[in-house]
C-alpha cells in the first residue's frame, strides 16, 4: 500500500458562518479527522463523520438566472452541487462560486440585519444551466463565531 493510501485525507470546504456581531462571513475549512473504518463488512475506507443526530436530504434545482435575495440558511446544512454552478455572497461582501465537487456548509443562522437590510447571504445560479444541489439539513444548532477548523488561507 502506498504512503498516500495510509495517510488520512484532507477535505476542504467553504463554510458560511456568523460572527459575534451577527455578520455573515465565508471561510475555507478543513475536515481532517478521517479514520479507517469498514462499513457493512466492506474493506476499510476513510470516514469522517460530521455530527450526530437527525438529518433530512433535499434536492434543489435552481433555474438559470435564479437569485435568492438575502436570507439565512433555514438550518445548518451541507450543500453539495451535483451539476451547474452557483454562488454564495456573505454580508462581508465575499462572493464564492462553486460547482460539482465543491462542498459548502451553511451555518449562518443568528445573523443581524445590517444598515442595508442584508441578513445572512444571497445566492444564485451562475452561467447558462440550472444548478442542481443536494442539501443535507441537520437538526443541530450552530453557534456564532469563526469555525475552529477554518484555515488561514481562505482562498482555498
Amino acid at each position: 500500500m502506498s504512503a498516500e493510501a495510509c495517510a488520512p485525507p484532507r477535505l476542504t470546504y467553504w463554510r458560511i458562518w456568523t460572527d459575534e456581531a451577527g455578520v455573515s462571513h465565508q471561510s475555507r475549512c478543513v475536515a481532517d479527522d478521517f479514520e479507517r473504518q469498514s462499513m457493512g463488512g466492506a474493506a476499510p475506507q476513510w470516514n469522517a463523520p460530521q455530527g450526530e443526530g437527525h438529518a433530512k436530504v433535499v434536492f434543489a434545482v435552481l433555474p438559470v438566472g435564479w437569485v435568492g435575495e438575502w436570507h439565512e440558511n433555514p438550518r445548518p446544512q451541507w450543500i453539495v452541487p451535483l451539476s451547474g454552478r452557483w454562488f454564495v455572497q456573505s454580508m462581508d461582501g465575499r462572493r464564492v462560486e462553486m460547482g460539482p465537487g465543491e462542498v459548502s456548509f451553511g451555518g449562518d443562522q443568528h445573523c443581524e440585519a445590517d444598515a442595508k437590510g442584508r441578513k445572512g447571504h444571497r445566492s444564485g445560479t451562475v452561467g447558462g444551466e440550472p444548478a442542481v444541489l443536494m442539501l443535507v439539513q441537520l437538526d443541530r444548532p450552530t453557534a456564532r463565531g469563526r469555525p475552529a477548523n477554518a484555515s488561514d488561507d481562505d482562498d482555498g
